[in-house]
């Protein structure tokens, strides 16, 4: 903080005096460089360990002595591979390039956050692109990384390098080359189904939780081989002749002790229509004399049966959702979960014209655009679950061989601050991932415009952060409650920043500080300008075709 020496002596209410026109600047002692005579360096390091005294003297940095700083600040990583990625150039020497330790950077998480136009979308595109080019002796990396794209913009920045996958429909860019992603609902926990099936908080919420559980644990052991399959219709006889409806009827070779050790939560599949029997047929039926009927539509409405059948309805005829809702039998010939898994984490690989070789394409884009948020969110739980799982699972070897980053543009969407059950499911397991997903070696970017609104535990366990132009007040003050190393006080820097400037601190900074993002070229840069209004309204309107071939796309 700078200021004048006289604003100090008036709010003490004393005299100005000739002598007062001296200007103060208030510093915060972050760290502290050793000069090594034996090897002629800087050894640079976070931490105060010896403070200067009064009346000591303090110099201005020239611009070489300020890189040669920074430098040694972020030294030589003491690993066989340099972690140190170039993404932008420090505003205080432009000549010197910002380098970020992509392994504290993405294995403590990162959060990348800036108001609308701040460039946020360009900073992400700028340190995938950044790793992307990141070499070890000619040796090209080959990174994994899971974007979920809400808008569908990142798929013109990584052409080259990416497999793109899309949720629902055709693409609406005749360029794009994007695939049908297949997520079947039969990889979802039972929490997620619940959410998916129930929605936002309800009083009766309980009760119809535990009515998709009933159904669930069935429907899965009858695709499992362990008991028998609901009565698709009322009147069964074998129902009418038992005391207790929902008592579960195991095959031969089975019995009690395998419907108890049996986990629901697993990604066992199961047929939609064995679950709706189940609730229609068995939950909701009762026995009048020897014969078995329906319940009462009081006693169904008490345990909110019509409810839940309805929503399945409806979520089972929404075209939208076919690449998760199409339903499952025994004689289907679909995904099973590696080939599920490789389209996350897989690598796709293609011929490349001009060189006459192969191009690897290790970014795996999940565009999720148009997908209402009762949808995305348990989606999104359900990809971060599976990963995680897939991370749990795998040997220490394999560990180290397959370190993942989850990109979460939008991540107020589908994490945010607030207690909406259809977003508790994709709330607790993107929270599993920020609090234990570097043991497993799974990291998380969080991207977000607005930083107040996502969910404080996951954002709270970023260990870096790229902070862009903040110009809501109520974000700074949220972003000053978590921002490490004391540095509360550059929040007042954010209002102000220029496009493509950030405030880089954390652990994957070697120092706080002020940077300008990278160029890129307009190929590399996402899709997420703001449409010119002035030039789109000096051009021919749409014609009738055109408007008619985008409400084929709509309906």
């Amino acid at each position: 903080m700078l200021r004048m020496r006289s604003e100090e002596l008036i709010q003490a209410g004393m005299p100005v005096t000739v002598g007062a026109d001296q200007r103060v600047m208030e510093v915060q002692l972050l760290a502290e460089g050793h000069w090594i005579n034996s090897k002629q360096k800087l050894d640079f390091k976070r931490g105060i360990k010896t403070y200067p005294l009064p009346q000591q003297s303090v110099y201005i940095l020239t611009n070489q002595e300020v890189t040669k700083l920074y430098q040694s600040a972020e030294g030589n990583a003491d690993r066989e591979i340099d972690p140190l990625v170039p993404f932008a150039v420090y505003s205080a020497s432009e000549s010197t390039q910002c380098r970020a330790n992509i392994d504290k950077m993405f294995g403590m998480h990162c959060a990348i956050l800036g108001s609308t136009g701040s460039g946020k979308s360009g900073t992400v595109a700028a340190i995938i692109h950044s790793v992307l080019e990141h070499k070890h002796e000619e040796q090209t990396i080959s990174p994994q990384i899971i974007i979920i794209d809400p808008h569908g913009e990142y798929g013109s920045a990584f052409k080259d390098r990416a497999m793109l996958y899309r949720a629902y429909g055709e693409s609406t860019d005749e360029e794009s080359d994007s695939i049908e992603i297949k997520l079947p609902y039969w990889l979802m926990s039972s929490d997620e189904i619940a959410s998916l099936i129930i929605g936002k908080t309800e009083s009766s919420a309980t009760n119809q939780n535990n009515v998709v559980y009933k159904a669930l644990s069935h429907a899965r052991m009858v695709a499992a081989g362990i008991v028998k399959p609901a009565p698709s219709a009322f009147g069964d006889e074998t129902i009418a002749a038992l005391d207790d409806k929902e008592e579960v009827q195991t095959l031969e070779d089975f019995d009690t002790s395998n419907v108890l050790a049996f986990n629901r939560d697993k990604p066992r599949r199961f047929c939609w229509d064995e679950f709706e029997n189940h609730i229609r047929f068995i939950q909701g039926a009762k026995t009048a004399g020897p014969l078995h009927v329906t319940k009462t539509a009081t006693d169904l409405n008490k345990i909110s049966i019509p409810s839940v059948l309805d929503k399945l309805k409806v979520l089972r005829q929404d075209t939208r959702l076919s690449f998760m809702m199409s339903n499952w039998n025994s004689q289907d010939e679909d995904f099973n979960l590696a080939q599920i898994l490789n389209q996350l984490i897989g690598r796709g690989v293609i011929p490349e014209e001009d060189e006459g070789g192969t191009l690897t394409k290790d970014i795996n884009i999940i565009d999720i655009s148009g997908l209402p948020n009762e949808i995305a969110g348990p989606l999104v739980a359900m990809i971060a679950r599976i990963l995680f799982q897939y991370k749990v699972h795998q040997n220490n070897e394999e560990k180290l061989k397959d370190p993942l980053l989850i990109v979460c543009e939008e991540a107020h969407r589908y994490v945010p601050d607030k207690g909406d059950a259809q977003y508790g499911a994709a709330q607790e397991a993107v929270k599993r991932i920020a609090r234990e997903g570097r043991k497993y070696g799974i990291g998380l970017m969080l991207v977000s415009q607005r930083p107040a609104d996502v969910d404080s535990t996951v954002i709270s366990q970023c260990g870096t952060w790229v902070v862009l132009r903040l110009t809501n007040s109520a974000d700074q003050q949220h972003v000053s409650r978590f921002l490490p190393d004391g540095l509360s006080g550059m929040v007042g820097a954010l209002p102000i920043l220029s496009q493509q400037e950030a405030i880089f601190v954390g652990e994957g900074a070697a120092l706080p500080s002020r940077i300008k993002i990278r160029d890129l070229t307009s190929e590399q840069l996402p899709r997420s300008n703001t449409i010119p209004f002035a030039e789109g309204w000096f051009k021919e309107r749409l014609t009738e075709e055109e408007l008619s071939a985008i409400c084929e796309r709509m309906i």
